[in-house]
């Protein structure tokens, strides 16, 4: 502050002809000595230590604006003195969020942004290097209070949990700053955020290295982190936190070293500054070396001439410009000042609010409404030099003028605690991967969970998932139940083993269909042939080749033809078959009728009423089919629900109504034809054919009977391998029971294909 008035007066530009003066009080950090600090600003008691000799004399021998203070708790309690009298109060370390209330403190600026924007700052790298477990540790006055405060609830928006939070003040009893270290050594958290006054965090580091204190990364506020005393710390070594920008302030170390003792001894502070620099006295006393004049204060190596890390110094450069210029703003014109005029405090606050100039080394200084300047941190790493020792390292910058989402930048390689490179890990939990959802631990933070396996049917994609997702209706979870996969669609395939064997024996019943139908055409002139109603027969084998070959049409990807087609055809063709097989029975019993004397029923059931029986009971079942597809055909259709991993694609029967018509008029006309042949079975001949269409009614219901039970409770492809099966067992057993013996006789019995032995003349072996 000196060194800048000096600067100010020496301008012309500035203040022309007009002399600051100053004075110099210390607070001690001390909320009391605070108070009355800031009660001798305002009733204009002798200051310590002054240079005013040729000062402006201002109105009742009040300050007019005042610098500092340096914390944040004495800025609130000279704030409260000061504002009622409006005497403007510039801080340039005071960073505490709760200064920017104007309600409060109408007349307080500060130069130092506000911890509101450091919170931020810290909470956002503390996510970017993915830690989410962290230890808090504050001091107990407005500062740490309202800093951590600010944290933890920017820190909980990004999902940052905390595992303790601890408070020390450094007048507290050391049992006290025991118990917080204890604390920070036995806690899981590696990170330990610190928003502490420096002399607070030097007795935290003192105590934690009195014992082993495990790896610990610290992230630390401006307060303390940037420091120059804490570079001794080997534990600070890879500490992160944020500190107002390095500047240059031109001329300043000139001005530091331009001390002579005389000057040195005219001061108290000065003067304990010299004696500990350079080990002597002085004022000569006992035990202690005089100082002789030699001691070169340009040969020190110490943070007072250290100007590399001009932080706060900036500060309080641009606090003093800020008063300066708005004293100009009320007392000069078009750099014509006039002396006479009375600068009321309140004028200077009201100018304050106007204040927008650079400094000489290049800032810009302005306040907004809040009294608070834009924010700009250096983000700053503690690493090692090649010699060993700690030094300050920008690696980066959080600007609060850069577009949202760019505030924070690394711009430069990290070190850790120990010098790592590799991001250490603090977390309470694992991070869940894909495939599994997090659940919150009872009773613990959100930071604290178990990784649950997603649901059937549910994935997660990313890590650490809240809540798993359902995948779509036609897709299914991956083993890793990390994405969702087309389901598998499964239908009886031809390259299928079981669609391949169905296709031999459907083949193979339509080939012996075509066998007999020739064995029977190259022989319908024999007795055997005739005697059973050839054209019945050949309709019949007609009707039963169809009735194998319509089985194909049940395999392969169901379509909208083949859907309509597999089911009618299957209908038409086994009612045309059941239908021969119903007039061959007929037949029988109308035979045998007609052998008594004087009957003439055959003349009612000729070949004539045959094949228009035949053609009526068919005609039925066509009704019914063409009924069927116009309202309500079947259709193919994804069946979702008797898998879940799977989809089965089938034929919908459109209408149930219309299926089951189908199969009932099959089964009433089974049914009949088998009463009917039951009947007939033990008339009297050698080759009763109603014997055999008995037996093969009989295998034809119980076939079709099962196939109920099995067709509604077989899954999938199999509900459609039940119904071939079915189809074919059904066909096989009427082409087997009612042609086989025949075809035996024709071509291994030819000697038994006689009138005789057909109407019983000539004794036979039963088959």
């Amino acid at each position: 502050m000196e060194f800048t008035i000096r600067e100010i007066n020496n301008r012309t530009d500035l203040l022309p002809d007009i002399t600051l003066g100053y004075q110099i009080y210390d607070s001690c950090s001390d909320v009391q000595m605070a108070i009355k600090v800031a009660l001798q600003c305002e009733n204009g008691l002798d200051p310590v230590f002054n240079d005013t000799s040729s000062c402006f004399k201002f109105a009742a021998a009040t300050v007019p604006a005042v610098v500092g203070d340096s914390t944040s708790s004495g800025s609130v309690s000279v704030a409260r003195m000061l504002g009622p009298f409006g005497i403007p109060q510039v801080s340039h370390s005071a960073a505490c969020a709760c200064l920017s209330d104007k309600r409060q403190f109408p007349a307080f600026f500060r130069t130092v942004p506000s911890d509101q924007y450091q919170a931020a700052a810290l909470a956002r790298m503390v996510k970017y290097f993915g830690w989410t477990w962290i230890g808090a540790v504050r001091s107990d006055t407005d500062y740490g209070n309202y800093g951590m405060a600010t944290f933890l609830k920017v820190a909980l928006q990004e999902g940052i949990c905390v595992e303790y939070s601890e408070t020390y003040y450094r007048t507290q009893p050391r049992s006290k700053l025991e118990r917080v270290a204890n604390v920070i050594r036995r806690s899981t958290a590696r990170v330990v955020v610190a928003f502490v006054h420096a002399g607070d965090m030097k007795l935290i580091f003192e105590e934690l290295e009195r014992q082993p204190l495990p790896p610990t990364q610290w992230i630390g506020s401006e307060a303390w982190f940037t420091h120059p005393d804490f570079l001794r710390f080997n534990s600070c070594a890879g500490a992160l936190g944020f500190g107002v920008p390095r500047s240059v302030i031109p001329g300043f170390r000139e001005f530091l070293l331009d001390v002579s003792p005389k000057q040195v001894s005219k001061s108290s502070i000065l003067t304990e500054f010299w004696e500990s620099s350079f080990s002597c006295s002085l004022k000569g006393r006992t035990g202690v070396r005089k100082c002789d004049g030699s001691e070169d204060i340009r040969a020190l190596q110490n943070p007072y001439t250290d100007t590399s890390q001009l932080r706060i110094s900036n500060m309080v450069y641009k606090a003093t410009y800020a008063i300066a210029h708005a004293i100009h703003g009320v007392i000069c014109n078009d750099l014509q000042c006039d002396k006479s005029t009375q600068v009321s405090p309140w004028q200077i606050q009201n100018q304050l609010k106007r204040v927008n100039f650079t400094a000489m080394n290049g800032y810009q200084v302005n306040f907004d409404s809040s009294g608070d300047p834009e924010a700009a941190y250096e983000f700053i790493n503690l690493q090692f030099k090649k010699d060993g020792a700690l030094d300050f390292v920008p690696v980066g910058h959080y600007d609060t003028t850069k577009p949202r989402g760019h505030e924070f930048k690394v711009t430069s390689d990290v070190s850790f605690f120990g010098g790592q490179t590799e991001v250490p890990v603090s977390v309470c939990s694992e991070s869940c991967p894909p495939g599994t959802r997090k659940a919150v631990q009872k009773g613990r933070p959100v930071c604290c969970y178990d990784c649950i396996p997603c649901a059937e049917g549910e994935i997660s994609n990313n890590t650490d998932s809240l809540d798993c997702i359902h995948c779509p209706a036609d897709f299914w979870p991956n083993t890793k139940q990390d994405s969702c996969l087309p389901k598998p669609v499964e239908f009886l395939s031809w390259d299928d083993t079981l669609a391949i064997i169905l296709t031999v024996f459907s083949i193979t019943g339509a080939f012996m269909s075509v066998c007999v139908t020739a064995v029977f055409y190259k022989h319908r002139t024999s007795p055997i042939v005739r005697a059973n109603n050839s054209e019945l027969s050949f309709l019949l084998l007609f009707s039963l080749t169809l009735c194998f070959l319509c089985s194909l049409t049940f395999i392969g990807r169901p379509s909208e033809w083949s859907c309509m087609l597999r089911h009618t055809a299957f209908g038409i063709t086994f009612v045309l078959c059941i239908s021969c097989v119903l007039g061959k029975t007929i037949v029988v019993l109308m035979a045998f009728r007609a052998t008594l004397p004087g009957s003439n029923v055959m003349k009612w059931f000729g070949p004539p009423q045959q094949r228009l029986s035949v053609l009526a009971f068919t005609l039925i079942q066509v009704i019914i089919c063409v009924l069927w597809l116009k309202l309500s055909p079947p259709l193919p259709f994804k069946n979702l629900k008797h898998y879940k991993e799977k989809i089965i694609l089938e034929c919908g029967l459109g209408s149930a109504v219309g299926f089951w018509a189908v199969l009932c008029y099959i089964g009433v006309m089974a049914f009949l034809c088998f009463i009917l042949a039951f009947l007939a079975r033990k008339l009297p001949d050698n080759f009763n054919e109603a014997k055999f269409i008995t037996f093969s009614m009989l295998i034809f219901c119980a076939v079709w009977i099962t196939f109920i039970p099995a067709y509604v409770s077989s899954p999938g492809k199999f509900t459609v391998a039940v119904e071939i099966f079915a189809i074919l067992a059904s066909s096989f057993g009427l082409i087997i029971c009612i042609f086989a013996p025949k075809c035996f006789i024709i071509v291994f019995r030819p000697e038994q294909n006689t009138k005789k032995r057909l109407k019983g003349k000539v004794p036979s072996k039963s088959l």
